[in-house]
């Protein structure tokens, strides 16, 4: 049995929430950076795309937040099992945060009562721990701005939905979306599990790199590029300018589910995907 002392879960989920914040991705910034130099032709949207690379590039030169929307801190563990954390690792976790954020002046945006509201604070992040095997913990941090996430949407589709039933209410999802999201997007889909579980898998589909496509069955892998290539025919473009790239990239997750459902959820991030992870 390895033991973690949660010192270092919150010193490591500090860290994670500064590089998240600051760094953009490096395969979100090399999609950025090609549409920019060739994929995109309107003149506009090109300009826009060009406008967002530099920001991200200017945010990592002077260690300024990529975006004022700084997220809603969301804390992916996978915890081998053969670990054991001395201490809470909970509270750990919401230690770091909070650490994290103050140290590098990001916005505090988490309400404690959602229906009361209040004061925003740092903490407490959303946290999914799934059990791995082996001696070893990954997190992943993901702060999540909320122009993008209130966009998300969940459809509870009869067993017998057909394919052309799904994509439409993908395409529907982001084109109700429309410039409100800072496009171009990145677009989460979950299939399957329950409908907990398929907003989960959408948001986890958002971590994936940009240029791993599903490996999972080839029917999911040819949905992604169908559905690229339909939601870059809706004219959005970059921030609501037109043009081809509305979105970089659509990743699918699925998983098995009950015989009486078929559970399809959307989680859509704009063009500054963010995220970090260390594995101790």
């Amino acid at each position: 049995m390895r033991r973690i002392a949660a010192g270092k879960i919150e010193d490591t989920v500090a860290k994670l929430c500064i590089q998240a914040n600051l760094f953009l991705r490096g395969d979100v910034l090399r999609a950025l950076k090609l549409a920019a130099a060739g994929g995109e032709t309107h003149a506009k949207a090109k300009r826009a795309l060009k406008a967002v690379v530099e920001n991200a590039l200017v945010a990592r030169s002077k260690k300024l937040a990529i975006c004022q929307d700084t997220g809603m801190p969301i804390v992916f563990v996978e915890m081998g099992q053969e670990v054991k954390i001395e201490g809470n690792l909970s509270a750990a976790i919401n230690r770091g945060v909070e650490a994290g954020y103050k140290k590098s002046f990001l916005r505090s945006s988490v309400i404690k009562n959602p229906l009361l509201r209040g004061v925003p604070g740092y903490s407490p992040a959303v946290t999914h721990i799934a059990i791995v095997k082996g001696n070893k913990i990954k997190l992943t941090l993901m702060p999540k701005g909320f122009g993008c996430e209130n966009k998300s949407a969940l459809k509870m589709f009869k067993p017998t939905a057909g394919l052309d039933e799904i994509k439409k209410f993908i395409l529907e999802t982001v084109k109700n979306a429309g410039p409100d999201a800072c496009p171009p997007y990145v677009v989460g889909v979950g299939i399957g599990g329950t409908a907990d579980y398929a907003a989960l898998l959408a948001k986890k589909a958002l971590l994936r790199k940009i240029v791993v496509h599903s490996v999972q069955q080839s029917t999911v892998h040819r949905l992604e590029r169908e559905l690229l290539k339909e939601i870059n025919k809706l004219n959005i473009g970059p921030m609501g300018l037109g043009g081809k790239t509305t979105c970089l990239a659509v990743h699918i997750e699925t998983y098995p589910t009950h015989i009486a459902g078929l559970p399809v959820a959307v989680n859509i991030s704009c063009h500054a995907l963010r995220s970090a992870t260390v594995t101790l």
